[in-house]
């Protein structure tokens, strides 16, 4: 069994990659919970790589986890094979390992949970990008403790 106090605790960028829009949220392995940051502008999934660069420095992070949209079925979609691709570049780019994570459904789940906290605004207002981004990365820490 491994000594919990000498585990490193690890700092994770988590993305829910979109075409228009990139959800982004930083957590940590200690508490196994994430932040949602602002979402980046995206053309055609590829978002302004400079922006990402400062997100990187600021928080240093050890590792990305990008959500793969998988069909229902758990084969791939065209959206989870781009969104692989974004998590390969981004491991090219900044020299930082990632790792996928099954997103079905997150953008669903964001949306009942606010709507059930009495928020269902914000579904509206604006980009739930960065709350599935907050839930994808929850879900993976979940998941590799």
């Amino acid at each position: 069994m491994q000594d919990t106090a000498k585990r490193k605790a690890r700092v994770v960028l988590g993305f829910d990659w979109g075409t228009r829009s990139i959800g982004v949220a930083i957590g940590q392995s200690v508490t196994a919970t994430a932040t949602p940051l602002q979402p980046l502008p995206a053309r055609d999934g590829i978002p302004n790589w400079s922006d990402l660069q400062q997100i990187i420095e600021e928080w240093q992070p050890d590792l990305f986890v990008v959500g793969l949209p998988l069909n229902m079925d758990a084969s791939e979609s065209d959206s989870s094979i781009r969104a692989a691709r974004f998590g390969r570049r981004l491991e090219g780019r900044f020299g930082i390992c990632w790792t996928g994570m099954d997103e079905r459904l997150s953008s669903f789940e964001v949306k009942s949970r606010l709507r059930a906290t009495g928020q269902a605004g914000l579904v509206k207002k604006g980009p739930i990008d960065s709350l599935a981004a907050k839930l994808i990365l929850e879900s993976w820490f979940s998941r590799s403790t």
